[in-house]
């Protein structure tokens, strides 16, 4: 047994939050994650759901941090936490915080670390730290030209392979102008999709003793 001094402290912001389901939103660096306050916002207005964001670097230039309503955690969170070894590793504080991890948008370079294993910033650190008995979701974005790379197909199979569930893209025209397959699934699709994983009794309010 560790003494307890060298026990580490948990992080304020990831208390125990009871009976609340724990959604953890992981936003990389694609156009897509512009429509990050949007589903962050409409999560919220799914009873008993607690959510936070965890966000690349490259992610930010195309939302406004402020119009997030929860609390978003970068990689400068994660270097500037620890400092100490009783200080908490937070892609491990995250991990252990979150039922349901959805990343949202999901782009070209990000799936490729994580169907390599590769670990090089707070969103690839927790999921590769991420225990595979709890859900986890992806939703691809990226041009046409990158989606329809023969790689593209192989790295997605990877992520299946681990018990990961795609959310498909879908064909629009995308910001760049090109048409065709590699845009984001609706924000209506992903909050479907996470809430077939969310537990029944939240929608049953005899069974969770709430009248």
């Amino acid at each position: 047994m560790q003494p307890d001094s060298y026990l580490p402290s948990p992080v304020p912001d990831l208390n125990s939050s009871g009976s609340r389901y724990r959604v953890l939103v992981g936003v990389t660096g694609s156009v897509a994650a512009l429509k990050l306050p949007l589903l962050v916002s409409q999560l919220l207005e799914i009873p008993g759901v607690d959510v936070r964001v965890v966000t690349t670097d490259h992610a930010t230039h195309f939302y406004d941090l402020a119009e997030v309503p929860v609390r978003v955690y970068t990689d400068k969170n994660e270097w500037g936490m620890w400092s100490a070894r009783t200080d908490p590793v937070l892609h491990i504080e995250l991990r252990r915080w979150a039922d349901l991890l959805v990343i949202a948008p999901l782009d070209a370079n990000t799936l490729g670390k994580i169907a390599s294993g590769i670990c090089d910033n707070l969103l690839t650190c927790v999921v590769r730290a991420w225990d595979t008995s709890r859900p986890l979701l992806f939703c691809p974005a990226m041009n046409t030209a990158m989606w329809q790379h023969p790689i593209t197909a192989q790295q997605v199979s990877i992520l299946q392979g681990f018990g990961y569930v795609e959310i498909p893209c879908i064909a629009k025209k995308l910001i760049c102008g090109d048409e065709g397959k590699g845009a984001m699934a609706e924000v209506s699709t992903i909050l479907e999709t996470i809430q077939q994983y969310l537990p029944k009794q939240m929608f049953n309010p005899k069974e969770s003793g709430k009248m």
